[in-house]
């Protein structure tokens, strides 16, 4: 009886290869799973099974012959996030006054000449309002990291021309927002050692995420 059942198995497996290689669909994926685990676990003593449901194996993850690995170098640029403490962040350096020039040219015209006026997100002001009936989140009110500000202007401003400000820039830029919002002065030099040390008014008002499953440390 259990010699049978076993023959009954993989035929059953060589079937649903055949199948797998003939049309592939992700309807089919799961069957296709069950049916390795019961290859597994008789070919140990079918061997000529294995070699006839190998092509079949290999057609559950097919390459359509397009596309090919990224290089080192490819890789680097689209890695271009920023942690809280700075890692991540280019070689440059840039002041508010510097930055006034790179914000009246390509900040003002969404953000508004103080930063309150818009027409799009207000990222200035706003600050003590947030416990209010009408709270105000702007970058000084409300974002806890400095090194935040720089890595989103850095990928997503401006708005109709991300990624094309230099290191350099957008230092001065996020001076310049930073220093609308008076957490930084005229002539503060920021770079990628000083600006991870900017203590953003509101960098206390978040609490770690209490979930058993996060890596952060309890306290």
């Amino acid at each position: 009886m259990a010699t049978a059942h076993s023959r009954f198995a993989i035929a059953a497996a060589i079937l649903g290869g055949v199948c797998v290689a003939q049309a592939f669909t992700p309807a089919s994926a799961a069957q296709a799973v069950r049916q390795r685990s019961v290859i597994a676990q008789g070919t140990s003593q079918h061997p000529a099974v294995a070699q006839v449901f190998r092509p079949a194996v290999l057609a559950q993850s097919p390459t359509f012959g397009v596309g090919k690995a990224p290089t080192p170098d490819q890789l680097k640029l689209i890695d271009i996030d920023v942690t809280p403490d700075g890692k991540g962040l280019l070689p440059g350096s840039g002041t508010a006054a510097k930055g006034k020039d790179v914000y009246t040219r390509r900040c003002e015209t969404c953000h508004g000449p103080t930063g309150k006026e818009g027409p799009q997100e207000v990222i200035a002001g706003g600050q003590g309002s947030l416990a209010t009936s009408k709270p105000q989140k702007t970058v000084g009110s409300y974002w806890p990291y400095a090194t935040t500000l720089w890595d989103y202007i850095n990928r997503a401003m401006p708005f109709d021309h991300p990624s094309t400000l230099t290191p350099d820039e957008v230092y001065s830029a996020a001076a310049y927002v930073l220093y609308l919002n008076g957490v930084v002065g005229e002539q503060d030099v920021l770079n990628e050692t000083t600006l991870p040390k900017v203590q953003m008014p509101n960098r206390n008002g978040f609490v770690a995420d209490p979930r058993p499953d996060t890596p952060l440390k309890k306290k």
